[in-house]
């Protein structure tokens, strides 16, 4: 069994790559890295944990819930996520461990948030439909998009990415409202707060969710809540899929209720070919993807290395990126 003090800080990264940034960072300490390979799946994940004494993992979109921390060993101190979200992490195992649980919420803020602004114009605009159209030999010129210009975006989560997206918005001219219970309004930025959904909804021509992925969160927008929409309007997701029920949003495009919306994520992953919504031309679509540009993967796997370092090693840590916090009870923040 080795010793902390001849062997390396072994961290485990649930993704055949990370970024440079965050391999500089994890190499600059002397760490053992350990990457899984491409389909190697939860599988690989578990035979990893039983087989390795594993400081610290780095989470990206592989599950990691109750098996894995019974495959852990006693060395096992954090896991941080690669992104924001932390719904693939079974936060109550972590915790009944006294295992800190951190995201890295500004790594990926912005290339998501622009992402965002991609697909209500993507939607907006029938880019997609366009495209194939031409590239199928039909020059048609009929159809009207929407201006975003003078239209208002309702925001659903007004965290950094939120901010980010209504910076982007009001550069475009639209106006911007958002409904956030724990956040503040920023200074300097022209965005209205609402106090709840039922404010917000029928007036947003844009619905636009920034919010992760809870047990109070999921199925957030349903039926009611997309009947609630004012007639034409475009739903933008790229939170989580779970927030927004599926079967009503192809339900509300549809009956024309909707006229498209702009999807990054979904319940199921990867969605499957079969899937309603792959039938739907007023429905744009990228593979969960919005964290992924160079920059994104560089700041994003580098806070995530930072974060799994100051946990293993006692530094301080900023107790608002840290899922329970009440594991950190014996680390300063």
């Amino acid at each position: 069994m080795r010793s902390a003090e001849r062997m390396p800080t072994t961290i485990l990264v649930t993704v055949p790559a990370l970024a440079p940034a965050g391999l500089e960072v994890l190499q600059a300490e002397g760490c053992h890295v350990i990457l899984t390979s491409k389909g190697g799946g939860v599988p690989e994940v578990l035979r990893h944990l039983a087989r390795e004494s594993v400081d610290g993992v780095i989470s990206r979109t592989l599950p990691f819930g109750a098996e894995a921390f019974a495959a852990a060993g006693p060395s096992l101190k954090v896991v941080s996520r690669h992104g924001v979200g932390f719904d693939n992490v079974d936060v109550a195992a972590a915790t009944a461990r006294g295992i800190p649980v951190l995201i890295a919420p500004a790594g990926n803020g912005q290339s998501v948030a622009e992402l965002a602004i991609g697909l209500m114009l993507a939607a907006a605009r029938r880019i997609t439909v366009q495209n194939a159209a031409i590239r199928a030999g039909t020059w048609d010129r009929s159809g009207n998009g929407l201006q975003l210009s003078g239209r208002t975006l309702g925001l659903v989560g007004f965290g950094g990415i939120g901010k980010a997206v209504a910076r982007g918005a009001l550069g475009l001219g639209m106006r911007v409202i958002a409904f956030d219970p724990v956040a503040r309004p920023e200074p300097g930025l022209a965005v209205e707060m609402v106090e709840d959904l039922a404010t917000l909804l029928p007036r947003s021509n844009f619905l636009s969710l920034h919010v992760p992925l809870t047990a109070q969160t999921r199925g957030l927008i349903g039926a009611a809540e997309l009947a609630a929409l004012p007639r034409g309007a475009v739903v933008v997701n790229t939170a989580r899929g779970g927030l927004v029920d599926e079967a009503a949003l192809v339900a509300a495009l549809a009956s024309s209720h909707l006229s498209g919306a702009g999807l990054d994520t979904f319940a199921t992953e990867p969605l499957p070919p079969t899937h309603p919504l792959c039938t739907r031309p007023d429905v744009v679509m990228t593979a969960h993807m919005g964290g992924s540009t160079d920059a994104a993967l560089d700041a994003t796997a580098r806070t995530a290395a930072l974060h799994a370092l100051a946990i293993i090693h006692g530094r301080p840590v900023d107790r608002a990126v840290c899922v329970n916090p009440e594991t950190l009870k014996d680390v300063r923040s």
